[in-house]
């Protein structure tokens, strides 16, 4: 897979400021950085729209709802939730499967910092740094059949730590999926932690995914299985609430949810008060995915 570097993911003008911010920041660099987050809409004046979320607002304000369905609810519930012993099994369309421990990914694996925009359907968003590596580096541990056409991620199911699991919110265990050229697309990620701190229980420890282009719920948390399938998988959502819910998911302020318009958000760390911005397509990393994507209606397929 060819290795992109900052300038080819990012206008170079655009680059070279986004490195002297975050050298002004004090963070390390990895291969994504702020070079990875993208130009967002600017036309709201007084919002620091680049702004990376502060540590509290990202470990307190989350959707999980193996946890509970309140936004406080996965920091309250999770802080006594045991990660270790954790493995994680990649099979179906292999040749071999395989089952890896969190500690061997850790070690296999170096992570580097990936300051991204996490977009939710509800209609908020945060800029957050991510640690972790490329999906495709962990994929690239087994060898794909030539059936595998989809990536489909399932979390673990654990009632007796989870108390939200012991509730039908969902169809449990929390499940996921991908087109396998999504998965394989290096902004596609598997985290590990944020804030160059081991990953909090209540965002998904010890390993979740992120894909930065498409709605939070497609981000599949504390996964304890990668099933490589020929099928397009039926994610949870999608289960629950066929009309509301596509595989797809893209960012696209065009396509309101039901319940949610998606044409502007509200930037999570900001004055109550401040304007909601502009949603951009595909979050504002249409440049480096919106080629996956080509000659495809994403009305319909939503």
């Amino acid at each position: 897979m060819k290795k992109f570097k900052y300038s080819e993911i990012t206008p170079e003008k655009i680059f070279k400021k986004r490195r002297s911010f975050v050298k002004t920041l004090g963070f390390g660099f990895g291969s994504f950085t702020l070079s990875s987050l993208p130009l967002i809409n600017t036309s709201f004046a007084n919002i620091d729209q680049n702004k990376v979320t502060s540590f509290k607002d990202i470990t307190t304000y989350n959707n999980y709802y193996e946890f509970g369905t309140g936004k406080s609810d996965p920091y309250i519930r999770s802080q006594n939730f045991e990660t270790s012993p954790w493995n994680i099994k990649i099979e179906g369309e292999v040749e071999k499967p395989l089952e890896i421990s969190i500690e061997e990914i850790l070690s296999s694996f170096p992570s580097e910092e990936r300051i991204l925009k996490l977009r939710c359907v509800e209609g908020w968003s945060m800029v957050i740094p991510w640690n972790g590596f490329s999906l495709s580096q962990l994929l690239s541990k087994v060898t794909l059949t030539n059936k595998a056409k989809f990536v489909e991620f399932e979390s673990v199911y654990d009632p007796d730590q989870m108390s939200g699991q012991r509730y039908p919110v969902l169809n449990w265990p929390y499940k996921e999926g991908l087109r396998i050229d999504e998965a394989m697309h290096p902004l596609t990620t598997v985290v590990t932690g944020l804030y160059n701190k081991k990953l909090p229980n209540q965002n998904g420890a010890p390993l979740r995914i992120f894909i930065p282009w498409k709605y939070g719920f497609k981000s599949a948390k504390a996964i304890v299985k990668i099933k490589l399938v020929e099928k397009m998988p039926t994610s949870s959502w999608m289960w629950a609430s066929p009309k509301e819910y596509g595989f797809y998911s893209n960012v696209n302020p065009d396509v309101d949810h039901p319940r949610w318009s998606q044409a502007t958000e509200r930037v999570i760390g900001n004055d109550i008060f401040a304007p909601r911005i502009k949603t951009e397509m595909f979050n504002g990393y249409g440049d480096q995915v919106a080629n996956l994507y080509s000659g495809m209606d994403l009305k319909k397929n939503f």
